[in-house]
């Protein structure tokens, strides 16, 4: 599915304490040097508007969020919707992704992974874009924390299996762990606008948790 064009982020909106780019972060990144504060530490990787962002990190105070996204655009829309909501840990960084768990993030260092709807690169020739690929997946392992886990869905059925035969290949996290779907209570209690659009439409969306044991 295309992404819909975006709102305009209101004029004056200070999205200094919710927006960075890549050469702002803190090396090594960690929870404290990001947000000041010792606490779990949980990366989203593609942000796009930021509704799993916000919405996770207003649910959880306790726990810092760090959404990396590619796009300038979404990213500070990403980021004006935690602004908007005076939130003090939630952060959005613009860039890649990638290259952030790979050069930033050192071992054991995050809670949770979360990879929702990532772009499914539908040509053949253009399937070694694909995010969810063994060196990404060797990263996840690597800085996920002993009983950590990375949370993927997708609404491409072929791209869902082909990733749980590489996670199986290229890493030793358990899974797949099933993940029910929840009615939503109301018109944004989704994971993401993807989420949202694919369930309203009536199509499946493919979902699993993996967990790193030690």
């Amino acid at each position: 599915m295309s992404r819909r064009a975006l709102r305009d982020i209101g004029k004056g909106l200070d999205l200094s304490a919710c927006f960075r780019e890549l050469d702002e972060l803190p090396r090594p990144l960690t929870s404290a040097a990001l947000f000041g504060r010792e606490a779990p530490l949980e990366v989203e990787l593609g942000s796009g508007k930021g509704l799993f962002l916000s919405a996770a990190a207003a649910e959880q105070p306790e726990t810092n969020f760090l959404g990396i996204e590619v796009s300038l655009k979404y990213a500070r829309h990403a980021a004006a919707r935690c602004a908007q909501r005076a939130l003090t840990n939630a952060c959005v960084a613009h860039g890649d992704g990638l290259w952030v768990f790979r050069e930033l993030i050192g071992p054991a260092k995050l809670a949770a992974v979360h990879v929702y709807f990532p772009d499914p690169w539908w040509k053949a020739r253009h399937k070694k874009r694909r995010v969810m690929n063994a060196a990404f997946l060797a990263d996840v392992e690597r800085t996920l924390a002993p009983g950590g886990t990375l949370h993927f869905w997708t609404d491409v059925e072929e791209y869902f299996q082909a990733s749980l035969e590489t996670i199986a290949a290229s890493t030793r996290l358990t899974g797949p762990l099933p993940v029910a779907e929840t009615p939503a209570l109301d018109d944004l209690d989704y994971r993401t606008h993807f989420e949202r659009r694919t369930r309203l439409a009536g199509l499946p969306v493919y979902r699993a948790e993996f967990r790193r044991m030690r």
